[in-house]
Formats: structure tokens, sequence, C-alpha cells
């Protein structure tokens, strides 16, 4: 059974792949997809077959997805172009025959407010209407999405946000990569929807408070207003889309949209996910 990955030259793509081949998986059956395969040359170098694949270029997925038994949808980093490209990929899929198709949701896509959810509950529609037996794969935040922030924090003694107290149960992209590798190396999650994420939510002070641990050095919280950490961004030198994006992600914790903590990531990879400092540790010294 031949199973493709997308954006195998990115990220979660990648460590998806380095996760199968970690259990066993016989590399000439995975394929990895993406737009520079010449990022991914050491993957082919241990047997996986990489082909040129962009989520815009129809006949480029037709090309990539021929003989492919099970896809693996990892989302489009292009906010707002998503739903447009996911559809693509759903339609040239359906064209292609494949049997499962896996995808890398948000959680609780179908019923939160978060800003990132409407693409991926208009993704998940779609592949529920292409008829494909499907498992979602919801993730949660990314601890890596506060690299900069632990990288800024270590070197400056201070961390910014506009989330008071709300929380954030987030997990490093290796854990959600093991699960995507859990579910194709295993049975029983056709049709199955899991809401994946650390296992304990943190506030902006423990994550003050993990920086500093790890760095050895004080750091201080700076707890603001929606309106002051926007002036803040701007001054930094964002630009006006940008601001206004991550200011209303801190509204979105605030509001608690990424705080649950369902257990169903430690149960597929078998072992309870890293703990806020031990994750920060990793990403401060990679």
């Amino acid at each position: 059974m031949t199973t493709l990955i997308t954006g195998a030259t990115g990220h979660l793509g990648r460590l998806a792949i380095e996760a199968l081949l970690d259990r066993g998986v016989d590399p000439a059956t995975i394929v990895g997809s993406g737009r520079s395969v010449e990022k991914a040359a050491d993957l082919a170098a241990r047997g996986v077959r990489i082909v040129a694949a962009d989520y815009t270029d129809a006949s480029s997925l037709d090309a990539a997805f021929a003989g492919v038994d099970r896809l693996v949808l990892v989302s489009s980093s292009e906010v707002g172009q998503r739903a447009t490209q996911h559809q693509a990929v759903i339609d040239a899929a359906v064209r292609a025959g494949v049997q499962h198709l896996v995808y890398t949701s948000v959680l609780d896509a179908e019923d939160t407010a978060l800003i990132l959810a409407p693409e991926h509950k208009a993704t998940e529609q779609a592949i529920r209407a292409s008829g494909i037996p499907f498992t979602f794969l919801r993730n949660g935040w990314y601890t890596e999405n506060y690299a900069a922030t632990i990288t800024q924090a270590a070197a400056t003694g201070t961390v910014l946000t506009s989330a008071g107290e709300g929380r954030v149960s987030s997990a490093l992209r290796a854990e959600y990569a093991e699960a995507i590798a859990a579910v194709l190396t295993s049975e029983g999650h056709d049709g199955r929807v899991y809401e994946l994420s650390g296992d304990t939510a943190w506030s902006f002070a423990e994550l003050a408070g993990a920086i500093a641990e790890v760095a050895g050095t004080a750091v201080e919280l700076f707890s603001v207003s929606a309106e002051d950490h926007a002036a803040a961004l701007s001054a930094a030198g964002l630009n006006a889309a940008t601001t206004g994006f991550l200011v209303a992600l801190d509204g979105d914790i605030r509001a608690g949209l990424l705080d649950a903590t369902s257990g169903d990531l430690a149960r597929l990879i078998g072992r309870p996910t890293m703990t806020l400092v031990d994750a920060v540790r990793a990403i401060h010294t990679a």
C-alpha cells in the first residue's frame, strides 16, 4: 500500500515521513510531495520517492497521486487560500481513486470561533462530500509557533502578550507528526475525528517562567490590552495585516479557544506529551 504525504518539504510533512521511517515502514511505500523537491533530498536518499506537486497545479497533483492508496493532506500554510488549494487536492484524490484521506485540521473545526477555523471547516466538509474514507487530525497549537518569542525573551528578558489569562495546550510538531504515523500504521481510524493537543494547557506567565528556566535569565511578562499590543507590533515594523492577525490570535487564546486537552494526542503516540519546559528547551537549543 502506497502512502503519499503532502508538504514533505515543509515542517510537519517531513516529520511525518521521518516518523513512519522510525516505525520501520518500508520507504519504498512512502511518497512525499512538495514544491521544492530538492529540499527533501535527504529523504530521497533514504528510499522515499519525492515528487513535485503544487496545490495550485491540478496536473502536478494528478501526476503525483497516480497509484497512491492513502493520502495525508497536510494543510496549506497560505492562510486565505487554503480552502481553494485543499479542494484541488481533494478533487485530484478522487480522480486518482485514493482509498483513505488523512487531513490535518484544527481543534474543534466545526464549531470553534478560532480565526483560522473557517478554511479547515470548509475542507472537512469537502472531504466528507467527496466520499473518500477519512481521518481528521484536528491539530492544536504548535509550541514552535513561539520560537521567535522564546528567542526574543531569552535575549531581552520580556514576553509581550494580549492573551490575558488565556491558556494554550500546545505540543511539538514532532508529536503531531507521530500521531499521523500512528494512524497510518494501525487500524480503526476510518471516520474518526481526533482532537489533538498537549496534555496540559499553559499560561503566558508559565511560558515566561519556562523560558527563564531554560535560558537561565529573568523573564518578565507584559500583559497588555489588544490595542497596546497592536501598537507595539506596529512600532516593531509589522504590517497592518500581520499585526491584526496576531492580535486576533491572542484574542482567541484569551477566549479559551486553544486550551482543550482531550488526551487524544497522548493516546495515539502512546506516551504523555512533552512538558512545556522540555519543549521550550528543545526549541531553544535547536
